[in-house]
């Protein structure tokens, strides 16, 4: 009996460190996924501010949803995040003032300011884009983080498109590695989330 309780333990264990692995993968796969699709709108999922400023890995999400409106793959952008501790303008009001000084019509820009993660950025997102009959959506933010971006987005019902960052702050292996191993934990407790 101790036996057989022993290696159903050892068989679950593996099978963990499989689906692990397996989630993983899966991140590191899509990261490379880029779907230059015309959309409505980019939404860019917020990230740090430094003052008045988009932290680095901020900018490059900005710098890409503004690439990608200057060249005719979306009509608008939605910038997301809210106040951080100790900080004095939203993500998101930092976001809107870094496109606009790249010519990026004030009109065009979308701001929803309440969100503290991922999920929030999104769900708020949609929320606004609804009320404003906007229908299909890129996603913009770093490769590693678009697996689970775009799993959310799909679980809350948008017609969204991944379009990852074409530069990163995470390029070394020291600084890929813990976001990483954070976005597997995050993804596979998403998942876990769904099924309960």
């Amino acid at each position: 009996m101790r036996r057989r309780l022993v290696q159903g333990t050892a068989i679950a264990v593996l099978l963990c460190f499989i689906y692990i692995f397996y989630v993983a993968w899966s991140i590191i796969s899509f990261a490379k996924v880029n779907e230059f699709t015309r959309t409505d709108t980019a939404i860019v999922l917020g990230a740090a501010v430094w003052d008045d400023k988009p932290s680095t890995v901020l900018k490059d999400r900005l710098n890409h949803a503004i690439w990608l409106y200057d060249n005719g793959y979306v009509e608008k952008i939605i910038v997301t995040g809210g106040l951080g501790e100790g900080d004095s303008l939203s993500e998101a009001e930092v976001s809107k003032r870094y496109a606009m000084q790249r010519e990026v019509l004030e009109d065009d820009i979308i701001l929803e300011q309440k969100s503290k993660i991922t999920e929030q950025n999104l769900a708020n997102a949609y929320a606004i884009a609804q009320q404003q009959q906007i229908d299909t959506f890129t996603i913009v933010s770093d490769p590693l983080h678009m697996k689970r971006a775009l799993t959310m987005a799909r679980h809350l019902g948008m017609d969204a498109f991944s379009s990852p960052t074409q530069t990163s702050a995470y390029k070394s292996f020291g600084t890929k590695l813990p976001f990483l191993i954070r976005e597997t934990f995050f993804l596979t407790g998403y998942r876990l989330k769904m099924l309960f």
